[in-house]
């Protein structure tokens, strides 16, 4: 396994629309192993190839739903929502965006998801809360999406002081 380069605002890829995945090899799961490498070393939950310079439409996600109290572990190849309902609000940050992060980010509540596993077999999961939240900021990247695309107003743009997410964490929810 290796850890990535990880891709910041101001590059390209980061804008493009990736391209689906038609080979499920050894190389497919090796990538996957390097993407939870790179993921866990920068302190993230979840990473999206774009995200290190791969146009593929292919992603991990892996964290503690607090909420839940349930782990999420999974990569999905070739995502598409198939269904959404419900509507949360909340903080938003990207390994892609260092030292920020959003407020007032609106996301649905509860999500639908089917794609394929690293060895090409359909999966579909169901998610809410969190879990889902992670999964729609990561299919995003997909077709170019970052979070900051979906500010209301340029104000709930703020730099990330540790402090100060806290603070807004306890007040948003």
């Amino acid at each position: 396994m290796a850890v990535r380069e990880i891709v910041l605002l101001g590059d390209p890829v980061l804008r493009q629309k990736a391209k689906k995945i038609h080979r499920f090899d050894p190389s497919l799961q090796k990538l996957v192993n390097d993407m939870f490498e790179t993921m866990h070393a920068a302190d993230g939950a979840g990473l999206a190839a774009p995200q290190i310079g791969l146009l593929l439409r292919l992603f991990v996600v892996e964290l503690d739903d607090e909420e839940t109290g349930k782990h999420h572990k999974i990569a999905i190849a070739n995502p598409e929502i198939v269904s959404e309902e419900g509507e949360q609000c909340g903080l938003d940050g990207c390994l892609s965006i260092p030292g920020y992060y959003g407020v007032n980010v609106r996301r649905a509540a509860r999500v639908v998801m089917k794609g394929q596993d690293v060895r090409g077999k359909p999966l579909r999961v169901s998610a809410d809360g969190y879990f889902a939240w992670a999964l729609q900021h990561e299919r995003d990247h997909l077709d170019g999406i970052l979070y900051i695309d979906l500010l209301e107003s340029p104000d709930d743009l703020r730099v990330a002081r540790r402090e100060e997410i806290e603070e807004e964490a306890g007040a948003i929810e």
